[in-house]
């Protein structure tokens, strides 16, 4: 694997993660006043699981990308790229959907979306390098639970919906 693609697509995938994380924040009163599903995991463990996973993003890409280039394969190498730059917005997107915008429901489509995305990476990488997907492979189940997760969570918080969010930033306002 060639160094420059490892430090562009560990780039990509941290700036995609520091912006995510600039507006995660699971201690805003927002959050901590939602009803939650039994089943959902402490904070920490998104920081356990995500952590790994966009280091592994970073990784898997980088071989499929020189793979790709190795091979001649300059269009698969294109459409890998533009899906993961895709991919990699999705991904900063639920964050700022959901914990900024407050918009569980619009943010559970964009996960469903970003899921769809997650598997699109794999499939595009099977087509290249084998281990690559399977290393990928964790990435789309992981949003899928993410889809699940925040779909349970807009469920019991029906004030989320758009005119919920309208009268509730009406009589919350600051100021």
């Amino acid at each position: 694997m060639k160094s420059g693609t490892l430090a562009a697509a560990l780039a990509a995938v941290s700036g995609t993660a520091v912006l995510g994380g600039l507006v995660t924040d699971p201690k805003s009163t927002y959050y901590r006043t939602l009803a939650k599903p039994s089943w959902l995991p402490p904070p920490q463990v998104f920081g356990l699981v995500w952590t790994p996973l966009y280091a592994d993003i970073a990784v898997s890409s980088a071989v499929v990308l020189d793979r790709a280039q190795q091979q001649g394969r300059h269009a698969e190498h294109r459409g890998y790229l533009t899906a993961l730059g895709i991919n990699l917005g999705l991904n900063a997107g639920w964050s700022a959907l959901f914990f900024h915008s407050h918009r569980p429901w619009l943010a559970a489509a964009e996960c469903a979306v970003l899921t769809a995305s997650s598997a699109d990476l794999v499939r595009r990488a099977a087509r290249i390098d084998g281990r690559a997907a399977a290393a990928l492979a964790p990435y789309p189940a992981w949003c899928a639970f993410a889809t699940a997760l925040t779909v349970a969570i807009a469920k019991r918080n029906p004030k989320t919906t758009a005119a919920g969010n309208i009268l509730y930033r009406l009589t919350h306002r600051t100021g």
